[in-house]
């Protein structure tokens, strides 16, 4: 993709970065920062569980993508949604979700979001406005636009926002989620992490049509920016949420960025060009943010003021105790009777009005 080596290259000489935003303060360019670090810490030190065998499953990571969370849900507020996929932490953690959690999370344990119900990347928090992600990608397209039906229908000033990568480009449920989205014109932002990899297939066997063109076929606007810049992601997503909270409907922003690890820890990526990493690596998401910041930030007391607080964070969720299984069907099931239809009978199908 030519746009995509394209930026990748664009700043790797300079040491200074242009401000790309102008709705952002100084404290708001330094908490993209730490949110990035603490992404890649939090993930960094979650691998190296995984592998002394204290996270069950697999391992998925977002290395090299920070900005693209970062930015998104920094520029959404309170009262916005978030479906968030499994390379999206920094969702997580802008929204408030505490380290030793999310870590405990990782391990399984009574603590975690889920209560040790899972020991992966699936969890949300409804308290924090994310939403538990569905594995199937991208069916959290559809649970967003169906929150943006629900903002709308209320009468409510709130959007809705949704990751999705590449490869979900192919499948139905992205072009049902674009149809009825642009159609109904209801409050929804589509982001797509475009890290030029569905697992292992790369962009050129994946369409001939940028996905872009595609959601200005089905009647909404579509940006591409670059995804390894948390500022112009933010910028984007910023936009677009005004757009939407203003009745103008959806938007789809394309944040082109490169996954730097594989799809999970089992996947070594020899698929990938050695010279393709090279160049993004050349444009990583945090030492960009760093270089803006180097003249008036004290980067290395930051990185530890983070490492710290991951440390700690670590020493708490090792601590916590894995899950009774007496409570495992605690919060699945509905404790008390819930009456059908009328009342007054068992369900026997929806009711008919007589013309």
């Amino acid at each position: 993709m030519a746009m995509a080596m394209g930026i990748a290259g664009s700043d790797a000489a300079d040491d200074s970065v242009a401000d790309v935003s102008v709705h952002l303060t100084r404290a708001d360019r330094v908490e993209l920062l730490r949110t990035m670090l603490t992404m890649r810490g939090i993930e960094q030190r979650a691998l190296n569980l995984y592998r002394q065998g204290r996270v069950p499953g697999s391992f998925y990571d977002g290395f090299g993508q920070e900005a693209v969370s970062t930015g998104a849900t920094f520029a959404m507020a309170a009262e916005d949604r978030i479906c968030a996929l499994h390379r999206d932490l920094a969702a997580h953690v802008v929204r408030g979700t505490a380290l030793e959690r999310i870590l405990a999370q990782y391990m399984g344990r009574a603590t975690g979001v889920t209560q040790g119900r899972d020991g992966n990347v699936h969890f949300g928090d409804k308290d924090l406005g994310v939403v538990g992600m569905v594995s199937m990608l991208p069916d959290m397209m559809l649970v967003a636009t169906g929150m943006a039906m629900a903002f709308k229908l209320r009468g409510e000033a709130r959007a809705a926002l949704t990751f999705f990568g590449d490869g979900s480009t192919s499948r139905g449920d992205f072009h049902e989620a674009l149809n009825w989205a642009a159609v109904q014109r209801l409050p929804v932002i589509f982001v797509l992490e475009n890290n030029q990899f569905a697992y292992s297939t790369p962009l050129a066997k994946q369409w001939t049509v940028e996905p872009i063109e595609r959601a200005r076929a089905y009647g909404m606007p579509g940006v591409s920016v670059d995804g390894n810049d948390a500022e112009a992601v933010f910028e984007a997503v910023r936009a677009a949420r005004e757009r939407a909270i203003a009745g103008g409907g959806p938007t789809l922003v394309e944040a082109v960025t490169m996954r730097m690890h594989g799809h999970a820890a089992h996947d070594d990526m020899r698929y990938v060009p050695a010279e393709l990493l090279a160049q993004w690596r050349e444009r990583d998401p945090i030492e960009l943010q760093e270089r803006r910041l180097a003249a008036e930030l004290d980067v290395a007391a930051l990185r530890a003021e983070v490492q710290a607080a991951i440390d700690a964070a670590t020493a708490v969720a090792l601590r916590a105790p894995m899950p009774d299984p007496a409570t495992a069907t605690d919060g699945v099931f509905a404790e008390q009777a819930v009456p059908l239809g009328d009342g007054r009978a068992p369900w026997s199908g929806f009711a008919r009005t007589e013309a």
